[in-house]
């Protein structure tokens, strides 16, 4: 049997424009498979999130599924399968199935619902879905078709500290006798996971011994992206077929094929990050229907990167860096952002913010009793910056890019409407560290981030003489304990065990949970790990917690 994996980037909610990429993939040629599969809820993109809950997407996609019935009558040798939300009948519980539903001749031949309904991190499909009644197998030409919905394939006690459903979806299919096993897919983009699933979707086609498709979204939804990757293993295990990552792409595979060894090379990890934020940009800003974007671009490696980013993802002539220096702005730093500005090609303007600064210590000198620049004065130096940077925005269509850090953003070392400003936030999940691997993979093939950013001390340069690590441990033992605390869930007791200074993780661990509140005001960020803040994070702010 040959079947097209379709590895495509839909629109959450445009089901119309959904549809008409499954009527294109067919005239381009793919109707010469048996089969042709793509991803989960590809009808209605993922995550469609709330709006599920309205009626006139769920109508819309029935339409779009009759229109699929029709479809396949005009290419009554390939068989569609695709996945769609579909009401249950039921008049108990959510009353919508996850579902993978199978097309051909004109017919609506079968299909199968989500068993497995992840409700952990960013994922909550219990608040829409209910799950699968039964699973069951479907004779397909002369194959018997195993399918199943994403988190159907993850139940393996070796990846979860607990066990985390009742049974496993894939096992039912090999025991109810599939010839070949198929997973629609919807799975985010993280660090490492890539290989995570590889090993996975690997393990079952050797358990089994069966040839195994997994077909993965690609594209950017908010803030979750998705990588694609999608695969192809025969009966062995080996990879017959890896597509790429990031990027849209439909491969042909003929299941009486064996795989070839060596095939799979995971990508190199900050290759990957680069990819993903590239992707994420880009899909937001064009998704949401922005002109063009902004940054605010201060001399240093934050800012350099995230214009650097989004210049790969939307072209030069669709970014605009704005410079604007303040009293405390060192010559070194305005010549560094020019430097940048004109390394990658972009329009910039310089827009000083001492006049307008000057004004407010005016206003406020009575009310505030002002004698020294303090933390109420750096402040009022970033909410200036983002009011200019909004006004552009509101002005023309302009995508603000907010370009804090993960290290930043958990502690609160950011001030809300000031550098927090914005419409995404590209770094929001990346920490200081790798942002400095960033530079360094910008910088491979020529430099683009010059060497005096890359170099110089980090600084906001809100007061004389300012750096980061006047107020912050040094960046790499922050990033560390930042991991330990957020991603390994570790306590006080055991970060000090693993030799910390008990007072600098105390002061860590304090600060992030007190700058909650900050957080939840922030722009939406990109999320590339396994514990990022924003979707998927749900920890009160007005809560007491000793640690």
């Amino acid at each position: 049997m040959r079947v097209t994996l379709a590895q495509l980037n839909p629109v959450v909610g445009d089901v119309t424009e959904n549809l008409k990429k499954v009527r294109n993939t067919l005239e381009q040629g793919s109707s010469s498979a048996d089969l042709l599969v793509f991803s989960e809820l590809f009808l209605v993109g993922y995550p469609p999130r709330d709006l599920l809950e309205k009626p006139a997407l769920i109508e819309k996609t029935q339409q779009a599924i009759q229109e699929l019935v029709n479809l396949s009558a005009r290419y009554p040798q390939t068989a569609l399968l695709i996945g769609a939300p579909r009401p249950s009948g039921l008049d108990t519980g959510k009353g919508l199935h996850n579902c993978a539903v199978l097309f051909y001749q004109g017919k609506l031949l079968f299909q199968q619902n989500k068993s497995l309904l992840p409700s952990y991190d960013v994922f909550d499909e219990t608040r829409y879905f209910d799950p699968a009644g039964q699973v069951q197998v479907c004779p397909f030409k002369d194959e018997v078709l195993g399918i199943s919905v994403c988190e159907d394939a993850w139940y393996d006690p070796t990846l979860w500290a607990r066990r985390l459903y009742p049974f496993d979806p894939i096992k039912v299919l090999a025991q109810e006798g599939a010839t070949v096993l198929i997973n629609l897919s919807a799975s985010p983009f993280q660090v490492g996971k890539e290989e995570v699933r590889y090993r996975l979707f690997r393990d079952h086609a050797q358990k089994y011994r069966l040839p195994l498709i997994y077909v993965n979204q690609v594209g950017g939804n908010d803030e979750l992206i998705f990588d694609g990757r999608s695969m192809c293993f025969d009966r062995t295990g080996e990879a017959v077929a890896i597509l790429s990552p990031f990027k849209e792409e439909l491969v042909t595979v003929d299941l009486r094929l064996s795989g070839t060894p060596g095939l799979y090379t995971p990508q190199e990890k900050i290759a990957a990050v680069y990819e993903a934020l590239v992707l994420g940009i880009r899909d937001y800003w064009g998704k949401c229907g922005f002109s063009q974007a902004v940054v605010g671009l201060s001399g240093g490696v934050d800012s350099a990167v995230t214009c650097a980013l989004a210049v790969q993802a939307l072209g030069r002539e669709n970014v605009l860096g704005v410079l604007m220096p303040s009293p405390y702005s060192s010559p070194g730093s305005v010549q560094d952002a020019q430097k940048l500005a004109e390394n990658l090609g972009i329009t910039y303007k310089i827009i000083p913010i001492t006049p307008i600064y000057q004004a407010y210590l005016e206003s406020l000198q009575e009310p505030l009793q002002i004698e020294e620049v303090d933390v109420t004065l750096e402040n009022l130096q970033a909410r200036i910056r983002g009011n200019i940077l909004m006004a552009l925005s509101n002005k023309f269509g302009y995508l603000v890019l907010s370009t804090g850090n993960k290290s930043e953003l958990a502690v609160g070392y950011c001030t809300l409407y000031g550098d927090m400003s914005g419409g995404l936030s590209v770094l929001a999940d990346v920490p200081k560290t790798m942002v400095y691997e960033l530079a360094h993979y910008l910088n491979r093939g020529a430099e683009i981030i010059p060497q005096e950013i890359i170099n110089k001390a980090p600084s906001a340069e809100l007061r004389p003489d300012q750096t980061d690590q006047d107020t912050l441990p040094p960046y790499e033992v922050l990033d560390a304990i930042m991991n330990y605390y957020l991603t390994e869930g570790y306590s006080y007791n055991d970060l000090v065990k693993l030799n910390f200074d008990p007072e600098v993780v105390r002061w860590v661990i304090r600060a992030i949970d007190k700058s909650e509140y900050k957080r939840r005001q922030a722009a939406p960020g990109l999320k590339i790990t396994s514990k990022a803040f924003g979707m998927g994070r749900r920890t009160p702010i007005a809560a007491k917690f000793e640690i």
